[in-house]
């Protein structure tokens, strides 16, 4: 009997699993806002995404259709979701602007932030959060410390 992976080829130990309202939608949209490409499509007998997969850069992302009767709730009927899901790419001002000309809402502009990275927050769509960063610079633990301290300070004046 041939030997099987336990982590499955191309998967990384931690994949999300994303619940939407219109998973084959939420498909189309990540395809034109991240440049995903679609692994697999399992409609139910009633049409509901049942599974579905996608791949952005070497990551994959697994998706179904909202089952309520299963307890599978999006967030749009949760009424928001603290997830985010953090993507890093080469460019993240064009991938930003990708995304917002596919539908997605901005709810961080694009900046440069004091960790090193090109850094903006946009919500989906089907109401899932994602940040989008390119890593500009390397930045020590102590310029982080002080630039945290520098805007607590600022906060507060």
């Amino acid at each position: 009997m041939p030997q099987v992976k336990p982590v499955p080829e191309g998967m990384h130990t931690v994949t999300p699993h994303l619940v939407c309202a219109d998973a084959a939608a939420a498909i189309d949209f990540y395809k034109k806002a991240f440049d995903a490409v679609e692994v697999a499509r399992l409609p139910g007998p009633d049409g509901k995404l049942l599974h579905g997969a996608i791949r952005i850069g070497d990551s994959s992302i697994m998706l179904m259709d909202e089952m309520t009767e299963m307890g599978a709730f999006g967030p749009k009927s949760l009424k928001g979701s603290p997830v985010t899901i953090h993507l890093y790419v080469e460019d993240a001002d064009a991938i930003f602007e990708r995304a917002i000309a596919a539908g997605a809402t901005v709810r961080m502009p694009i900046a440069d932030m004091f960790w090193g990275d090109r850094y903006g927050v946009l919500e989906d769509p089907f109401g899932h959060h994602w940040s989008i960063a390119t890593h500009t610079r390397e930045v020590s633990p102590q310029e982080m410390q002080e630039a945290m301290k520098k805007m607590q300070t600022q906060a507060h004046a």
